[in-house]
C-alpha cells in the first residue's frame, strides 16, 4: 500500500508514513494460529501462505503474492484467536500496518473503505469457490484449475505446500503429475 503498488487514483499514498516496511526471510511466522492478529500485511516482494494445523498436519489454505494483502481477518476485526497462521514461503518484503493504525485509515477515507469492502467481498468470493472445489472437485481437477487459472502457483511454491492446498500428500500430487504428463496435458 505504498506509491508505486497503489494506484494514483487511490488515497493509500497519503498513508505510507503508517506502514513499517519489512525485509523477511523465508519460514518466518508473521502470525500464529490462536493469536489475536494486531497486523495487515502487503506484499511487496515474495510470497506469503495461510495455513493451520490439522492433528499435526499443515493445511494450506492461500498463498499470496505481490501486491497483494493478507491478514487473519476473523481476527484482525474481533480480537479472537486466529483459525490459521501467516508465513513467509520466500524470502520477502512486506509492508505492515497495526490494527489502530489501519482502523484510522478506514476512519480517514471513504475511498480507502470501499477498496477494502470490495477486497473483502472478493476474498468472501474466492474462499467460497475454494470451498466448493474441495467438495465437488477431485485433487486432479483442482491441480489443473491452478495449471490454467495460477501458473505462477506452480512456478513458485514448493510442491508439498501445493500438495497441501490440495489436501493430498506429496506422493499422490507426485501420480497426479505424472498422469497428465501421460496423457499430455
Amino acid at each position: 500500500m505504498n506509491k508505486t503498488t497503489i494506484a494514483a487514483t487511490s488515497d493509500w499514498y497519503k498513508f505510507d508514513h503508517l506502514f513499517k516496511r519489512l525485509e523477511i526471510p523465508a519460514k518466518t511466522m508473521l502470525l500464529r494460529e490462536g493469536e489475536i492478529s494486531k497486523n495487515a500485511y502487503l506484499v511487496e516482494k515474495g510470497c506469503l501462505r495461510t495455513w493451520f494445523n490439522n492433528d499435526g498436519i499443515d493445511i494450506t489454505t492461500q498463498f499470496f503474492f505481490e501486491g497483494e494483502g493478507v491478514s487473519s481477518i476473523e481476527s484482525f476485526r474481533t480480537n479472537g484467536p486466529s483459525l490459521y497462521s501467516i508465513e513467509s514461503i520466500e524470502p520477502s518484503i512486506i509492508q505492515c500496518i497495526s490494527k489502530k493504525d489501519f482502523e484510522f485509515v478506514l476512519d480517514s477515507s471513504p475511498n480507502i473503505k470501499m477498496e477494502m469492502e470490495n477486497h473483502l467481498f472478493n476474498r468472501f468470493v474466492h474462499c467460497q469457490k475454494l470451498l466448493l472445489s474441495h467438495i465437488k472437485d477431485s485433487p486432479q481437477e483442482r491441480y489443473i484449475q491452478i495449471l490454467q487459472q495460477r501458473p505462477d502457483i506452480i512456478k513458485r511454491i514448493p510442491q508439498h505446500y501445493i500438495a497441501s492446498y490440495l489436501g493430498i500428500t506429496k506422493v499422490h500430487l507426485s501420480r497426479i503429475k505424472s498422469k497428465l504428463v501421460r496423457k499430455g496435458a
